[in-house]
């Protein structure tokens, strides 16, 4: 197994819920371990520019204003195979199609809303830790 890191967002609909803690807790609980976080507000900019992979999408302009309604956490997540454990702890983007005991299962309120955003390949995840976080803010 290799030891790697991967990005999570802890969504608007999570942190209006007052859940950032259990989330972080269902991570550290399967050994993933989190070495920088932070909590803030996205710019309208920032994520226009974090999700432009999605701007052909019918959704983008939808998903753009959700994150910018309210507070995220951006986190680097690190531990062994991080990237695929870390969605695996997520469970499938629809809440109702997410294996029971995974984030999305438990917190999420639907497809759009759905508490967490994780990497989906190690090569977004250094780009996504990067577009947060230097490398001064990354302690493991």
């Amino acid at each position: 197994m290799t030891k790697q890191r991967t990005f999570s967002i802890i969504k608007p609909d999570a942190t209006e819920r007052n859940l950032t803690g259990k989330i972080n807790a269902k991570f550290e609980e399967q050994g993933l371990r989190i070495v920088a976080q932070k909590r803030l507000r996205m710019s309208r900019l920032q994520a226009k520019e974090f999700y432009i992979v999605h701007k052909d999408r019918p959704f983008y302009d939808e998903l753009v204003e959700y994150m910018v309604s309210g507070p995220v956490i951006v986190q680097v997540l690190e531990g062994e195979n991080a990237m695929l454990k870390n969605r695996e702890i997520m469970g499938a983007t629809d809440p109702k199609k997410a294996d029971k005991g995974t984030i999305r299962a438990e917190f999420g309120v639907d497809i759009g809303s759905n508490s967490v955003h994780g990497s989906d390949s190690l090569e977004n995840a250094a780009t996504e830790i990067s577009f947060f976080f230097s490398g001064l803010e990354i302690v493991g």
